[in-house]
């Protein structure tokens, strides 16, 4: 979604003319309970186009889709199902995180106020990130990448 009303906060070229109220009550339009739901919440901002030019390439989109086609065969043979679709339990089962990810996961919910939902959907993507490495066990900076991924929803 846009950072505010008419689209221009952040925007490096052009300036925002919202009102701070309106922000807030702007980017309040969505519920807790909905971005609960999101697995990923990644703020994208706006470059001049002599950053976006001056940037270099990235991966290719098959390299990518390698990678993740990999991560997926992985899932499937150890639970038969993606990630995404582990029940709480299975999760509980499967994740296989070290001691460290999870204590890092037990203090953001806490400092957060993570919901269950919220918790587990931490779990799932850090568990899709260490699949991409690939690693076995959900290690601490898989669980920091997670919750950075999933920081938008968190402020």
């Amino acid at each position: 979604m846009n950072p505010c009303p008419c689209g221009h906060l952040g925007n490096p070229l052009k300036a925002c003319i919202c009102a701070p109220g309106q922000i807030a009550r702007y980017q309040s339009r969505l519920s807790g309970p909905f971005l609960d739901r999101l697995d990923l919440m990644i703020e994208v901002p706006m470059l001049a186009p002599k950053e976006l030019a001056g940037l270099p390439d990235g991966e290719s989109s098959a390299v990518v889709a390698q990678r993740v086609a990999g991560a997926r065969k992985i899932a499937m043979e150890r639970q038969a199902c993606c990630n995404a679709r582990l029940s709480a339990r299975q999760l509980e089962q499967y994740a296989q995180a070290e001691p460290a990810a999870m204590d890092f996961l037990q203090k953001a919910a806490a400092q957060l106020g993570l919901s269950a939902r919220g918790y587990h959907r931490l779990l799932r993507v850090a568990r899709s990130i260490a699949d991409l490495e690939p690693s076995k066990r959900i290690q601490l900076p898989h669980m920091a990448e997670a919750i950075q991924l999933r920081r938008g929803l968190m402020h």
